[in-house]
């Protein structure tokens, strides 16, 4: 009698886009989107699911953050990210509807999207950044 070994996790998949926003319906549909145009993604309510979500899982592709949220806000979040040299290296798109000088408030962002989100600019920014499943 032979013993079946498990199978192995998929390794070769593309890593998901971790979308980060508090209103519900917003995500949903922003996943939703993302659905569509092939890419795994993975959600977060705000900036501490977020932290908690790369402290326990595969690295994302993108973060898609939102700024204004209860518990820890984009903003906050962000500095967090930077504080953790692992961390730091994940690429972050700000997705807001606030556009008061973000490019000089978060350096390093890797752009900027703006609500209500349109669906072609999530698709061209996202093809910049990641693989498609």
């Amino acid at each position: 009698m032979t013993q079946e070994s498990p199978i192995p996790p998929d390794t070769h998949s593309a890593p998901p886009v971790l979308v980060v926003e508090d209103d519900r319906e917003q995500r949903e549909t922003l996943c939703a989107m993302l659905d569509f145009e092939g890419f795994d993604h993975a959600e977060a309510a705000n900036g501490r699911e977020a932290l908690d979500y790369l402290e326990n899982s595969r690295a994302p592709c993108v973060v898609l953050l939102d700024l204004d949220m209860p518990v820890m806000n984009g903003w906050d979040f962000r500095a967090n990210q930077l504080a953790d040299e692992r961390l730091s290296r994940i690429p972050v798109v700000v997705v807001t509807a606030n556009d008061e000088n973000l490019s000089d408030r978060f350096p390093g962002v890797v752009g900027f999207l703006w609500k209500p989100l349109r669906f072609e600019k999530l698709a061209a920014v996202l093809d910049r950044i990641c693989p498609r499943n």
